[in-house]
């Protein structure tokens, strides 16, 4: 299947993609960025504890340990 370029199409075309879009936003549900970065924030906190990136892997548990060293004599 080619792919569409808008740019190739007529502007009536154009147009009509441009409101078919804009319906589909008008329906979507906002929320005020304030309101969502504090709760994204909290959701962050309260699982940094189980984080490996925050936390670290244990010893033992580490998949990507080496397992020994090369010795070249």
């Amino acid at each position: 299947m080619p792919a569409l370029h808008i740019e190739d199409l007529p502007e009536k075309e154009k147009l009509k993609m441009e409101v078919e879009q804009l319906r589909k936003e008008v329906k979507l549900q906002r929320q005020q960025v304030s309101k969502c970065s504090e709760e994204i924030k909290n959701y962050i906190e309260e699982r940094s504890g189980e984080d490996p990136l925050v936390k670290g892997i244990p010893e033992d548990k580490n998949p990507f340990k080496e397992k020994g060293s090369c010795v070249v004599s």
